[in-house]
């Protein structure tokens, strides 16, 4: 078991050791490094060091070096089982504050971000349900038809086969089955509000693109590339209605 650890522990250091590689702040470092040795031991100690500032996680170097030695050389602890088990517990403590902390100001920024983007998305909705050939639902879903098919329309239980591309207001693409290659395959009921509104209300064959207000969307949810508040806009082909699904996991988008 320990040695699996130790193992992965190395590999997440090759995949993830380019997050290191940024603008620094404290100078060159003044580290002499000639070995391969030296040179891998370097980068563990790197990653690790930055992942400690990277949440904010204060600790003596002096005592962190002296442990490591003490463990590569296994010696005995300066710490007894006692002051051991008193450390991990305080340890424990300061995690957890550091967790909450970051949890608290990654919901403030998010709110923050949210408010911001849900004014830009309602302007933009006002501006744009004024434009000839877009229609606005009660919900205020909003939809253009380019090609009305003549198909039948599917169920919120149906599986339905749709190709999509999705973007945001600045024409940023976040998924598209276009670029996959092939289409996707959704239950009706499963997916964003938005989506759920309108696939009932298409017919096969149709294409149509759609202006999702955040609230039909994702709403203040960090999803990567849509940021909390964000106005979705989707050009949607409905191919073909699969029936009724039998179940199983909510369904959502890929974001790529």
């Amino acid at each position: 078991m320990k040695f699996m650890f130790a193992f992965v522990f190395c590999m997440t250091l090759l995949t993830v050791f380019g997050a290191v590689a940024q603008d620094h702040t404290g100078g060159k470092s003044p580290a002499v490094l000639e070995s391969d040795l030296d040179k891998m031991s370097y980068v563990i100690g790197l990653q690790f060091g930055s992942s400690m500032r990277e949440v904010g996680m204060e600790v003596s170097l002096s005592a962190l070096s002296a442990a490591i030695e003490d463990a590569l050389k296994d010696r005995e602890p300066a710490l007894s089982e006692e002051e051991m088990t008193a450390a991990q517990g305080k340890l424990r403590e300061v995690v957890t504050a550091k967790r909450e902390e970051m949890m608290k100001k990654q919901q403030e920024e998010n709110a923050a971000a949210g408010a911001k983007n849900t004014a830009a998305a309602e302007a933009f909705l006002k501006e744009n349900g004024a434009r000839e050939g877009v229609k606005t639902t009660a919900s205020g879903l909003q939809y253009e038809v380019i090609t009305e098919g003549d198909g039948p329309n599917p169920k919120a239980s149906d599986t339905v086969t749709v190709n999509y591309k999705g973007s945001l207001i600045d024409g940023t693409v976040f998924d598209s089955s276009y670029e996959r290659g092939e289409p996707a395959t959704f239950q009706v009921g499963q997916l964003i509000p938005g989506w759920v509104e309108a696939l009932p209300m298409m017919k096969v064959g149709s294409k149509w693109k759609l202006y999702i207000h955040p609230d039909l969307g994702y709403g203040d949810r960090d999803m990567g590339k849509i940021t909390p508040g964000s106005l979705l806009v989707f050009e949607m082909e409905l191919l073909e209605i699969k029936g009724a699904a039998n179940g199983g996991a909510n369904q959502t988008i890929t974001i790529n």
